[in-house]
This record gives structure tokens, C-alpha cells and sequence, in this order.
């Protein structure tokens, strides 16, 4: 196995450094905040679909959607570098943060959007890009999300099963810290419209969201 396709140890985690990076804190193309104090009635969640330049178009352009920012969160370094995270030894995923209006209809879009955008049965990859960096994963902030985000994993996984996939390999935890990536890749493909994208779904579709399932 390719030491870049399995998480490190803790002894193996690279240090870091305690000093943020230097990012913009201006989207460049809503111009809002990518920083918080976001504003009041807005909710935060971290979705990591691989390589997060096609992930954080995708998401910004969701209706309800306040602002977006790509970074790296799940791993144990402080403060990593884009070159830290790709060598493995950092433990994080590339993700979307996501600020958002915090209603349930918005997150149940979202997630919608998020399993449908990628293929999250791949493990430590997406498509040709391989690496720890590049699992799937989402990362929130309230049990709320968590119910949600475990209730579509539950949902999608037996539509994918039904049509031959394999075992959904996302990862859903809570309280991870978000590290911003740095300025050149934040609204990468809006800055490079002809920049690489690698986003792409199984074609299974979550045909209804978790709200009106529920009712």
C-alpha cells in the first residue's frame, strides 16, 4: 500500500507551525467574508468531495449559500501547507467550508449536492486523484447535522448498493478544526475557469431530500 493512501500515525504526523497561513479573506466572486463573524441565522459545515477546487464551484453556487472556503480539516498537523497535506503526513482531507442559511431544507440540499457530486465509496481517492487528502468526508459542527449527514450516508448507501457499488467510505465527524488552504486556491476555478476540475458523481441520484422523506 502506498504510504500516502493510509493515515499516518500520530508519530508520524508532521509538526506544522502555530502561526495561521496568510489568506485573503475576500471571495472572489461573491466578495463576501470567507471568515468568521459570518452572519446571524447562518450555519457552517465541511464537506471534502477530493480535490476541492470543482467541490467549492459546485457548492458556491447552491442557493443558500453564503460564502465558501477551501481548506484542510480531519488531519492532526496545525496550520499545514497545500505540499504538507499532499505528502500524506498531515492526515487531513481538502474540504469546503460552507457557510450557509441554517435551515434544514439547505442543509438536506447540500447534502444532496455533496453525495451526488462525487463517488464516496472510493476510500483514499476520487477518480484518478489518490491520497489521504482525497477521501470523502463531511465535518459538522452540531448533533442536528450529524443526524442528518449519518441519516443520507444511511439513504444513499443503499441506492448506490441497489445499483452494484460498493460500501460508502465517507467519513462524518464532529469538531474538527478548519485550516484555510492558501489565497491561490480559494475560488480556484473561477480565478482558472480552464483549470483542472475532477469532480464527478456515481450517477445515482437522491431523488428526494431527507425533509420531505420525513414527512
Amino acid at each position: 500500500m502506498f504510504k500516502n493512501t493510509k493515515l499516518p500515525e500520530s508519530e508520524e504526523l508532521l509538526p506544522g507551525r502555530n502561526t495561521p497561513l496568510a489568506v485573503s479573506d475576500c471571495h472572489y466572486v461573491s466578495n463576501r467574508t470567507i471568515k468568521a463573524p459570518f452572519p446571524e441565522g447562518t450555519a457552517q459545515i465541511m464537506l471534502g468531495m477530493g480535490c476541492f477546487w470543482g467541490a467549492e464551484r459546485k457548492l458556491w453556487q447552491q442557493e443558500g449559500v453564503y460564502t465558501t472556503a477551501v481548506g484542510y480539516a480531519g488531519g492532526g498537523t496545525p496550520n499545514p501547507t497545500y505540499e504538507e497535506v499532499c505528502s500524506g503526513y498531515t492526515g487531513h482531507s481538502e474540504v469546503v467550508l460552507v457557510v450557509y442559511e441554517n435551515t434544514d431544507d439547505y442543509l438536506s440540499d447540500l447534502l444532496k449536492v455533496f453525495w451526488e457530486s462525487h463517488d464516496p465509496t472510493q476510500g483514499m481517492r476520487q477518480g484518478n486523484d489518490v491520497g489521504t487528502q482525497y477521501r470523502s468526508a463531511i465535518y459538522v459542527f452540531d448533533e442536528a447535522q450529524m443526524e442528518m449527514a449519518i441519516a443520507s450516508k444511511q439513504q444513499y448507501e443503499n441506492l448506490l448498493k441497489a445499483e452494484g457499488f460498493e460500501a460508502v467510505s465517507t467519513e462524518i465527524k464532529r469538531n474538527q478544526t478548519f485550516y484555510y488552504a492558501e489565497t491561490y486556491h480559494q475560488q480556484y476555478l473561477a480565478k482558472n475557469p480552464h483549470g483542472y476540475c475532477g469532480l464527478g458523481g456515481t450517477g445515482v441520484c437522491l431523488a428526494e431530500s431527507l425533509k420531505q422523506e420525513a414527512n
